[in-house]
């Protein structure tokens, strides 16, 4: 046999975005190296797995469809022998895709991979990013092992295990004249432009808040993008709300922004660890969750600032 897992991978990667680039950025590899597995695999095999559509991407042959569902099989099964050795060995050891809400995982995985990763040198972790319904659908495809996300809207199947809870807040310009108040109610924001973080369940999240007190946002602009949605704030373009709390109050182009606190009790965005309900957990899974559990908590959270901190300052006489 003269190819490899790797050269499966990379396979796998293009047939599932139809993209050679699409396929480099979702697993970190440059786009001369997949192309160079794709031919060297066709070579080997004997077959055509793509047909190349000029600045339009990739479509899978019907010998490609069938070849991409006896590739991601046989991955499967080298990664079980990973856990199965880990059972067996008592070790830590293996591949562990782990996905996290995209507003989360730039904060959060950084330092929760290294720090896991330095404890079991033996792991090697693929990363995705994913919004909260993409999130789901990958636990549920087995193509994610856990995920770091919020607990809207968990499944039937999806077991959910609370590590924060993150209440929501106001985020302005520090020019903002709201920059100088203690607090602020949803009323006094209802008619003031708001820009909202449009991704998936975050979207509805946000906008029940205002229902539940029976009103409407002003909404002047939407991004999916949450430093877009920073820096429109720190322009003077509208407020914002959020439940993420990053250490650094500055957007990406150095204005800055001031964290306001929410008036009123308000449902909070609670962070956990998710996985299928109805699978065995791995030995690898568990000691991920262990450590998540050990790391995150109102307390600490990786990239932010806990939501401890600020009650306690706001208990303060």
């Amino acid at each position: 046999m003269r190819y490899t897992l790797r050269h499966l991978e990379y396979f796998i990667a293009a047939g599932e975005t139809g993209s050679i680039t699409l396929a480099s950025e979702r697993i970190n590899i440059s786009q001369p190296s997949i192309s160079t597995a794709i031919s060297h695999l066709e070579r080997e095999l004997g077959v055509q797995l793509f047909i190349r559509h000029h600045a339009q991407g990739l479509s899978l042959t019907p010998a490609g469809r069938e070849m991409l569902r006896e590739a991601k099989h046989l991955i499967e099964q080298a990664e079980s022998l990973y856990a199965l050795a880990s059972d067996v060995s008592g070790q830590v050891r293996g591949e562990l895709a782990v996905g996290c809400l995209v507003t989360l995982a730039p904060m959060i995985m950084p330092e929760l991979s290294h720090s896991f990763t330095s404890a079991f040198p033996a792991v090697r972790i693929r990363h995705y990013a994913y919004d909260q319904e993409r999130l789901l659908e990958g636990l549920r495809h087995a193509e994610i092992d856990i995920a770091i996300t919020y607990d809207l809207q968990s499944p039937e199947g999806i077991a959910f295990s609370p590590l924060a809870s993150l209440p929501p807040h106001v985020v302005v310009s520090e020019t903002d004249p709201l920059a100088q108040q203690s607090a602020v109610s949803l009323s006094e924001l209802a008619d003031l432009p708001m820009i909202l973080l449009d991704l998936p369940i975050s979207r509805e999240y946000f906008l029940a808040l205002f229902m539940k007190e029976g009103l409407e946002p002003n909404i002047v602009a939407r991004s999916a993008y949450q430093e877009v949605v920073r820096t429109m704030v720190a322009n003077r373009y509208g407020y914002a709300l959020a439940n993420v709390r990053p250490r650094s109050d500055l957007a990406l182009d150095g204005r800055r922004v001031v964290r306001v606190r929410l008036a009123g009790e308000h449902r909070p965005m609670v962070v956990g660890s998710a996985t299928l309900a109805r699978s065995k957990k791995s030995r690898l899974v568990e000691a991920f969750e262990n450590h998540c559990r050990t790391l995150v908590s109102d307390a600490y959270i990786p990239g932010m600032v806990p939501p401890a901190i600020e009650r306690r300052v706001k208990l303060k006489p």
